[in-house]
C-alpha cells in the first residue's frame, strides 16, 4: 500500500532528475562549444561597407546611447527612492494629484527627446529613399526560389540560384559540415563595381520576397506587380552575402544572395565576359543538338530548376508535388509537355520557365524528363521547337 501510495511522487522525482541531467548536458555543451562558433554571434549591428549602412549604424548607436541615458536616469531615481525613502526610515508618501508641473515635465521632456531623435532619423530615412543620380541600375526579380538580375544599362541578365554543393549537402550531413558557406552560396553572383552609385529596382514574379544584404545596408521587399527601389555605393572590394527575408514558400531558406564587389576595371571585364556568354547561349539555340548533349544538359538543368519540387529521382512529394516518373505529361503529347514547362500551370506551384531558361536549356530539360527518371518516351526536343512554341 505504501509503495502504491508514494509511487506518483517517486515518479515525479525521477522525471525531475532526468530533466535536470538533460539541462546539465545542454549547459556543458554550450560551455564546450568551440570559440570560433561563439564568435559568429555578434553583440551589435555591423557598420557595413556603404555610406548608407554606416549612417544606419550611427543612427542606431545614437538612439542606443539615448536609451542608455534614459535607463540610467529612470532606474537611478527609482533605486535612490527605494533606498532613502523607504518605510523603515520613517518616510511617508506624499498625497497629491492634478499637479500641473509634474504633468508638464513628463509630457515635455519625452517630447523633446523624440524631437531630438527625429531630426537625424528623418535625415537617414530621406537618404535611404533618394535613388537619384545613379550611375547604373540593376533590376532584381524574385522567383520561387531564385533571383533574376538584369543590368539595364548593359543588357546583361541571368538567374542566381543556390549552389549545387549546398543542394547536395542538404542530403549529406558530412558534406554540410565541410561546406564553408552552406546555404549561403550561389551559382551566379551579382557582380557590382565599387565607387559607383547603384540603383536597385525590386519586384517579384510570384509571391512576396525580400532582398537583404546586411553589409550593403539594403533590405527591400520584392512585391508582385510593384517596383520598390533602393541604392548602395560600395566602398570596399569583397564578397557580401544575404538572404531572402520574407517567408516565400517551401524553399525560402534556400534562396541566398551573394554580391561580389570588384574594381571598375575588373567589373568591365566581367561584363564583357557575360555578353560573350549570352551570345554563345543564343547561338546554341540555333543549332541541332544530339540526344546525348540534350540529356547531359537536361540533367544539369533539372537538378538546378526542378529537383527541389519533383525530387532528384523524379518521384515528387506525394500530395504536394507530382512525380515526373510515369507522369502522363512526360510520356504523353510532347506539345502539352512543352506548353506546361513554358507557361506553367495556373492554380499550382508549377512555374512558367519560359522567361527563366533559354531555348536550349528548355529543350534539354524536356528531353531529359521524357527519357530519364523512369520514363522512356524516346523522342527528343530541339531548341528550334521551343523557339517556335514561345
Amino acid at each position: 500500500m505504501l509503495g502504491k501510495r508514494f509511487s506518483p511522487r517517486l515518479s515525479f522525482i525521477t522525471h525531475l532528475k532526468k530533466n535536470l541531467a538533460f539541462v546539465r548536458i545542454i549547459l556543458l555543451s554550450s560551455l564546450l562549444t568551440p570559440q570560433f562558433v561563439q564568435a559568429e554571434y555578434g553583440l551589435n549591428l555591423p557598420e557595413g561597407v556603404t555610406s548608407i549602412s554606416r549612417d544606419i549604424y550611427s543612427l542606431h548607436m545614437l538612439i542606443f546611447w539615448v536609451c542608455v541615458g534614459i535607463a540610467i536616469l529612470v532606474f537611478g531615481v527609482m533605486i535612490w527612492s527605494m533606498i532613502f525613502h523607504r518605510k523603515s526610515r520613517g518616510a511617508v508618501a506624499s498625497n497629491f494629484h492634478e499637479s500641473t508641473a509634474v504633468e508638464l515635465v513628463w509630457t515635455l521632456v519625452p517630447l523633446a527627446v523624440l524631437i531630438a531623435i527625429a531630426f537625424p532619423a528623418t535625415k537617414v530615412l530621406i537618404d535611404l529613399e533618394n535613388t537619384e543620380k545613379a550611375d547604373m541600375t540593376v533590376k532584381i526579380t524574385g522567383y520561387q526560389w531564385k533571383w533574376q538580375y538584369e543590368y539595364l544599362d548593359e543588357g546583361v541578365s541571368f538567374f542566381s540560384s543556390l549552389d549545387q554543393a549546398s543542394k547536395d549537402a542538404t542530403r549529406d550531413i558530412v558534406a554540410r559540415d565541410k561546406h564553408p558557406n552552406y546555404l549561403l552560396d550561389v551559382d551566379n553572383r551579382l557582380v557590382l563595381p565599387t565607387g559607383k552609385r547603384i540603383r536597385f529596382l525590386m519586384t517579384s514574379n510570384d509571391v512576396i520576397h525580400s532582398w537583404w544584404v546586411r553589409d550593403l545596408g539594403v533590405k527591400q521587399d520584392a512585391n508582385p506587380g510593384f517596383i520598390n527601389d533602393s541604392w548602395a555605393k560600395i566602398d570596399e572590394i569583397g564578397v557580401y552575402r544575404g538572404q531572402c527575408t520574407e517567408l516565400c514558400g517551401k524553399d525560402h531558406g534556400f534562396m541566398p544572395i551573394v554580391v561580389e564587389a570588384k574594381s571598375e576595371a575588373d567589373y568591365k571585364t566581367w561584363i564583357a565576359e557575360q555578353k560573350e556568354k549570352q551570345k554563345a547561349a543564343a547561338a546554341a539555340g540555333d543549332r541541332e543538338w544530339t540526344k546525348e548533349e540534350l540529356m547531359a544538359q537536361g540533367q544539369k538543368v533539372y537538378s538546378g530548376s526542378c529537383a527541389s519540387c519533383h525530387g532528384v529521382t523524379g518521384q515528387g512529394i506525394p500530395g504536394v508535388f507530382p512525380a515526373i516518373t510515369g507522369s502522363p505529361i512526360a510520356s504523353g503529347d510532347v506539345k502539352t509537355h512543352i506548353n506546361i514547362v513554358l507557361n506553367g500551370k495556373a492554380g499550382t506551384a508549377m512555374q512558367a520557365f519560359g522567361k527563366q531558361l533559354s531555348d536550349s536549356d528548355l529543350a534539354a530539360i524536356i528531353t531529359y524528363e521524357r527519357n530519364a527518371l523512369g520514363n522512356s518516351a524516346g523522342d527528343i526536343v530541339q531548341p528550334s521547337t521551343i523557339k517556335s512554341a514561345r
